[in-house]
């Protein structure tokens, strides 16, 4: 009885314990399930994290652009790799879909990447034994390649998954490219991916990139989905998706034709003559859009590295001109007032009081005598350019001048980093020697900008990069920069006084610019040689190299079209050269070319031009007709590689001027770069090749849709795009 008494109390103690366990257990459920929350954290959240994914949908870049809808920037499609290295991913799976053999995907990887096969077969063989020793649920599903695996282009990839290898597998992503490489890089800037942003998402870094970085990088979307452990979609995925904005696209004033021929020209005086620096600026004085820039050194923007040179020099190094600045002392005098050409002086020292430094004139106050005020602008005479800041204006009103032509603040150009020159105008001696050139300094686009009064009848432009702010999804203009006058300096009557002295300077025999002329359109302009303050202290530097040459320049000089400025800092000088060889060489091949390009017509009548005979070259071997038509200087285009010509648009005995343009057929036709052909051009290759040309637009060709080099037959079919120059 005691025996079966104890076990009714043991069964109502395990009862009663149940019952309680029971009940709590219960009531923390209730409790869990009414406040949905365990320790503090929140169950439909934590639920909601393990089955719900979001990814990015990435914002396209904005795309930089030329004048004529050229691109000069944009978003490259690039790939990462990856390697599946779970091997529960291929349960169920009709073929594998990990990385089994881990030696035949390195081997296979490796004959298409440079990189070493062992390398990635040990990365492989590692991640897949350490996977292996982890609970299932810890277990890695991918993993990556590092560098090796990053940036893998269009074609590579598609070589790659031609290989059906198991479990490699590729993430699309997105580099900024840069097709012209070195191409008005301290313009552009560039723009890479920010380590320190979610998805390294791409960044300005430096130039147009990074000061329109808002602009171009547009708004990320994303896509959220529940998934599996595998990150595959549910059927029942609650997919939401919040599209992306693109970056809007901006359309520079820069004309790539003109910047191409002025980037190679650079090129061939940095090999020929190794300057410490260069600085070259080519604007349209009548609207101040920058035509073309560059400066040496410069860098590849797809490569920036060992960059020598971020600072784009046209506006962020302020120097001391030279003799350039004369052509304002000159515009001031004349529009004051105070000025008479035919006025004489004598040349070669000048001296203002007893304790200031005499100026002397440049060939070592020699001078030339006493000659006329005019000549004294032709000659560059600093005794001359003294005296009118002196004497004929007097200090003050000189300085009212300077400030007029803005020479005391920023130009307000759209770039970064622009950074005024300096009036020094404390002592006399500096009032006077800001006259010629020393002393004050000015960047050159502060110059360009108040040449253009010269060359504008005295209305002075606002000089921008920046043409159009575009929608890139609909194409409409969100901003457009329009030409500003800023103000009128001088008369019109003073800026064609000035302008008629600065054609002088080129074309007159005794004249410091006569290296200057241009085959084909007359030229206004100054040089200049400015001296280089001795870095290590104590005045400045001495030696024939050790100067600033400068020129600024304009063409055609009864109406400038193009302005421009050159400055070429410590080239290495032949024995039998000067300053203005370089100048000269720069300003002859990119002024003369652009004209032509842009389509400005040649002031020259038909008695000075040159009329040729068209010679036979129907059989003849290609080779020697060119060297025949160089010897000539006629203008012509070889169509193809073959050795002989066997068609050409001008027949054997015709008349024409040596401009004209000659197409030469070989008997191995094929596709030429059709760049910056005229619709002419155009029609008579169709008519010599029989091929199906569509030409779209007006103007010249920007695009075309074979590439050069291909064959041509009578099925080819040609589509080009021609835009007119801005």
């Amino acid at each position: 009885m005691e025996k079966k008494a104890n076990s009714r109390k043991m069964i109502i103690i395990f009862f009663i314990l149940f019952s309680i366990i029971f009940i709590a257990v219960t009531a923390r459920f209730v409790f869990i399930q009414a406040k949905g929350e365990v320790n503090n954290v929140s169950l439909k959240e934590w639920a909601t994290d393990k089955r719900e994914v979001s990814y990015p949908l990435k914002a396209e870049r904005g795309k930089i652009y030329d004048n004529a809808g050229v691109m000069l920037a944009y978003d490259r499609p690039v790939f990462r790799m990856y390697a599946i290295i779970d091997s529960s991913y291929s349960t169920n799976k009709k073929e594998t879909l990990h990385v089994k053999d881990s030696k035949t995907t390195a081997k296979e990887i490796a004959k298409y990447l440079d990189v070493d096969a062992e390398q990635i077969e040990n990365k492989l063989e590692k991640a897949i034994k350490e996977n292996e020793k982890l609970p299932i649920d810890e277990r890695k599903f991918q993993i990556e390649f590092g560098t090796e695996g990053k940036n893998i282009s269009q074609t590579i990839k598609n070589e790659i998954e031609k290989e059906n290898i198991p479990g490699i597998n590729f993430i699309e992503e997105a580099i900024r490219y840069y097709p012209n490489g070195v191409f008005a890089s301290h313009i552009i800037g560039f723009a890479r991916p920010d380590k320190e942003a979610k998805n390294d998402k791409i960044k300005g870094v430096v130039g147009m990139e990074k000061v329109k970085n808002e602009i171009l990088e547009g708004k990320d979307g994303y896509i959220s989905f529940h998934r599996d452990k595998f990150n595959s979609k549910l059927l029942n995925s609650k997919e939401v998706i919040s599209e992306p904005e693109d970056g809007e696209d901006i359309h520079l004033t820069i004309n790539q034709k003109v910047q191409i021929l002025l980037e190679d020209v650079l090129n061939d005086v940095v090999e020929d003559y190794k300057p410490e620096r260069i600085t070259a600026t080519i604007m349209n004085p009548k609207t101040g859009e920058i035509v073309a820039t560059s400066n040496r050194p410069s860098y590849n923007p797809n490569k920036p590295k060992n960059v020598k040179n971020w600072f784009n020099d046209a506006v962020s190094t302020p120097v001391e001109p030279g003799s350039t600045v004369k052509m304002f002392t000159w515009a001031a005098a004349i529009d004051a007032g105070v000025y008479q050409g035919s006025d004489t002086y004598k040349s070669g020292s000048f001296k203002i009081g007893p304790r200031i430094q005499a100026i002397n004139d440049h060939n070592a106050g020699r001078g030339w005598g006493t000659i006329s005020y005019d000549e004294g602008f032709i000659r560059s005479s600093n005794v001359a350019a003294s005296k009118l800041a002196w004497e004929k204006l007097g200090p003050e009103k000189y300085l009212e001048y300077l400030k007029a032509f803005d020479f005391d603040k920023k130009t307000g150009i759209d770039l970064p980093s622009e950074v005024a020159g300096e009036i020094l105008y404390n002592y006399p001696l500096e009032k006077i020697t800001t006259a010629f050139g020393h002393g004050s300094t000015m960047t050159p686009i502060q110059q360009l900008k108040a040449a253009t009064a010269i060359a504008n009848e005295g209305k002075m432009m606002k000089p921008y990069v920046i043409k159009q702010i575009v929608d890139s999804k609909t194409n409409e203009i969100v901003n457009e920069n329009k030409p500003e006058v800023v103000s009128e300096p001088i008369s019109k009557d003073a800026a064609k006084q000035v302008l008629n002295l600065l054609g002088d300077v080129v074309n007159k025999d005794y004249g410091t610019g006569k290296n200057f002329k241009l085959k084909d359109y007359s030229v206004a302009g100054k040089t200049g040689t400015a001296q280089m303050p001795n870095p290590n202290g104590g005045g400045y530097l001495t030696g024939r190299e050790n100067y600033i040459f400068s020129f600024l320049g304009m063409a055609p000089k009864e109406d400038p079209e193009l302005i421009m400025h050159i400055s070429v800092s410590q080239p290495k000088l032949k024995n039998n050269e000067v300053g203005s060889d370089i100048t000269s060489y720069i300003f002859k091949n990119v002024m003369g070319n652009s004209l032509k390009y842009l389509n400005i017509e040649s002031e020259k009548s038909e008695e000075e031009v040159t009329t040729v005979t068209m010679p036979n070259v129907i059989g003849k071997n290609t080779k020697d007709v060119e060297k025949e038509f160089e010897k000539n200087e006629l203008e012509h285009k070889v169509i193809g590689n073959g050795d002989k010509v066997v068609a050409s648009n001008i027949k054997e005995s015709t008349k024409i001027l040596k401009n004209t343009s000659i197409l030469l057929i070989t008997n191995e036709p094929t596709v030429p770069d059709l760049t910056g052909w005229s619709k002419r051009e155009l029609l008579e290759l169709e008519k010599l090749l029989n091929i199906n040309l569509e030409i779209k637009g007006d103007g010249f060709v920007i695009t075309q849709s074979i590439k050069t080099g291909k064959k041509l037959n009578e099925k080819t079919k040609l589509s080009v795009q021609l835009r007119k120059p801005f």
